[in-house]
């Protein structure tokens, strides 16, 4: 038994390509999030005093937080602030997977620790970035948009390398399920979305809800019994998402356009573009097969050329 599962695991392994643009596109994604969030918001509104603490930033339970290692002024903070608005471009522009990994984790393991005006999407980014390491560390690409082909041939990968990347993905997977689950079961649990009311009190909470003007446009349909529609739209879509885990890969694009949909819902109405941003990151990784890779013609055209040229360099110094 253990011999055919070895077997069909180094089948899998070789017949498989965990380095694509498909986890690459996410982890930009992730990363943007990020870096928006740091990028049009002050010190001074990310990292206050907390009611049972003066002390600002907050101490993270490691002691690592990049946030920590400078005096608590706002010059030192934004300062930080704008050094990891840098490094996280640089993660979304897909540069040295292997090194921007730990970078990217880092930082969002930073300020998930030491934020204190924070959401959702903050904690989507620390974890997942965090699961992405094994992924990352044995990426070799330069550019995480560059295609590799899978290969038959038994000495040309590193084997063990690959199956960690590959369980690492479905790891993921199966983490980004979790999360759809506990979301639906929390939802479940709370009187207001049973009773297919809970969006109009989300819909007028003062930091979350709708901005008067689009409050007033959509007043008549929260106000009426259409509002149960929304409410448990969203809990059935998310059942519906905590089941993708067990579809068949050439269903999960729809799967991915009915999420991208609610997100991108929550993006323009809500303002949660940050959130939206990192939950489409995860759902690239959740229902995009590797099998099928984005195709971004004129990005590709680019890392060809630079690729052949650096190859010719090579080549010239080794005959010179």
């Amino acid at each position: 038994m253990f011999e055919r599962l070895e077997k069909k695991v180094i089948s899998w392994a070789y017949q498989s390509q965990p380095w694509t643009n498909v986890y690459g596109l996410a982890r930009s994604l992730i990363a943007l999030s990020t870096a928006l969030t740091l990028c049009f918001n002050d010190a001074k509104t990310l990292f206050l005093p907390s009611s049972d603490s003066d002390i600002f930033p907050r101490e993270d339970l490691l002691g690592i937080s990049i946030f920590t290692l400078v005096p608590n002024e706002y010059v030192y903070l934004n300062l930080v602030r704008y050094v990891c608005i840098v490094l996280l471009l640089i993660v979304v522009s897909g540069w040295r997977p292997q090194v921007t990994g730990i970078i990217h984790w880092y930082i969002s393991y930073s300020f998930l620790s030491s934020a204190m005006t924070i959401d959702g999407g903050d904690s989507v980014a620390a974890v997942f970035t965090l699961l992405l390491l094994p992924l990352t560390l044995s990426d070799s690409r330069k550019w995480h948009w560059l295609h590799k082909e899978a290969s038959t041939h038994f000495h040309s990968e590193n084997l063990a390398k690959k199956i960690v990347a590959l369980v690492t993905l479905v790891t993921i997977r199966v983490q980004v399920a979790i999360l759809y689950f506990h979301s639906t079961v929390a939802k479940l649990g709370e009187e207001d979305w049973q009773n297919g009311t809970a969006v109009w009190y989300y819909m007028q909470d003062a930091m979350l809800g709708l901005n008067p003007m689009l409050f007033q446009m959509f007043e008549d349909v929260l106000t009426s019994a259409l509002i149960v529609i929304p409410t448990w739209g969203t809990i059935i879509l998310q059942i519906v998402l905590v089941a993708a885990l067990f579809s068949p890969k050439k269903h999960r694009n729809y799967f991915f356009f009915l999420a991208l949909i609610m997100h991108e819902v929550f993006a323009i109405m809500l303002g949660l573009i940050s959130f939206s941003l990192a939950m489409i990151g995860i759902l690239i990784l959740y229902l995009r097969p590797l099998e099928q890779p984005f195709k971004f013609p004129n990005l590709k055209r680019s890392f060809q050329k630079q690729h052949t040229s650096n190859i010719k360099d090579t080549s010239s110094k080794e005959v010179g």
